[in-house]
């Protein structure tokens, strides 16, 4: 019986997992799926997402890590990790993404000598001031399995010279748990609670340092939300960071139009996504679940590490120019949209292939 350890620490880290898991159920005959939980973030509307809507079994382990800095962050899961690896010896670990959790536990099993596979591999910002985009560089230059969403990601490993042998175009994982939630997204009340018209509001959602940390700029951001929001109604779950800025900046003119909520579950939020007319955010994840789900998004940043959203997708990336996203966003209001494509293999089946490509490997070693 093969062992496998996949590392969840946030929030994004739990839907990318979630299809993996399920995914392995085909061979547990002879490959036993194990989660490990670092806690890098943990809040009851996460813990509810993991058990209730995600459908997932409770953690194998709960390393209850918190908060604290980059430093503090990687090396108490560095710590805790390594007890669960030299307890369990599993023959292979997999880590999603870019969160701090990704980069300690892949340089822990790498260096007891477990194999390491890396979920969403090759993504690049080339902006090395995001902390997420050390993480990936570093976790692609030292994962045995890199799994790739697009094709810029099998360009920048290929230009980073990784080996070929060991790099796989496997589409997206997060549009596997999209795809196979449809059912209970279409079935959620979340319009009907907020007293919105299907097609007729904005979301927006914030959180990035560059936008958030600084006054002049998180004062333009609200500015621009309270100048849409004479035209359309806009929901705009409040990430804590965001929240905590807002207050420390006594930033507190909102438009009436402009409903602040707290951070909504997965279901419901893509229950708003789908359902938005446009989106306007400066998350990663939104702008692919936006071009898969054919929804206008506006991504305000300097750099996107998913350009395929852009190249073939419905989201526009017009950096920090908040008067552009204002010009623009009153645009697509007026029906000048984008046209957009799904990307290759993003067919809610990446999860599978990723499966049966581990499988195989631990079969040869």
């Amino acid at each position: 019986m093969k062992k496998i350890i996949s590392v969840v620490g946030a929030r994004p880290n739990f839907i990318k997992i979630a299809p993996v898991h399920k995914a392995f159920q085909a061979y547990k005959d002879t490959h036993t799926h194990l989660i490990c939980h670092t806690g890098q973030h943990f809040d009851e509307k996460m813990s509810k997402i993991f058990f209730d809507e995600l459908e997932m079994p409770k953690p194998d382990f709960y390393l209850g890590i918190g908060g604290g800095s980059h430093a503090e962050q990687t090396a108490r899961v560095m710590v805790a990790f390594e007890k669960v690896l030299l307890e369990e010896k599993p023959d292979l670990v997999i880590v999603p993404g870019d969160v701090n959790s990704t980069l300690a536990a892949s340089i822990v099993a790498v260096k007891l000598h477990i194999p390491v596979a890396h979920v969403e591999s090759g993504l690049r910002s080339f902006d090395r001031q995001m902390p997420e985009e050390v993480n990936r560089i570093l976790t692609d230059e030292i994962a045995d399995l890199l799994f790739v969403t697009e094709a810029s990601g099998m360009e920048n490993l290929n230009a980073e010279g990784k080996d070929g042998n060991k790099v796989f175009l496997t589409g997206n994982v997060m549009i596997d748990s999209l795809a196979f939630y449809l059912p209970k997204i279409k079935a959620s009340q979340i319009l009907e609670k907020l007293g919105l018209e299907q097609g007729n509001y904005i979301l927006s959602t914030f959180h990035r340092p560059s936008n958030v940390d600084d006054k002049g700029n998180l004062q333009q951001i609200v500015s621009t939300m309270n100048k849409l929001a004479e035209v359309r109604p806009i929901v705009f779950p409040i990430h804590p960071r965001t929240k905590n800025k807002l207050a420390e900046f006594g930033i507190e003119s909102i438009h009436k139009n402009i409903i602040l909520s707290d951070p909504i579950g997965y279901i419901d939020f893509l229950a708003l996504t789908k359902n938005a007319e446009l989106v306007i955010t400066d998350s990663g994840g939104i702008q692919e679940e936006t071009t898969w789900l054919g929804v206008q998004c506006l991504t305000v940043r300097n750099n996107t590490e998913r350009p395929i959203t852009c190249d073939l997708g419905t989201n526009q990336l017009l950096g920090q120019d908040y008067q552009l996203v204002e010009e623009t966003a009153r645009q697509v209001l007026k029906g000048q949209v984008k046209k957009g494509s799904t990307p290759p293999l993003w067919d809610g089946k990446a999860a599978e292939r990723i499966a049966e490509i581990i499988v195989n490997h631990l079969s040869k070693s």
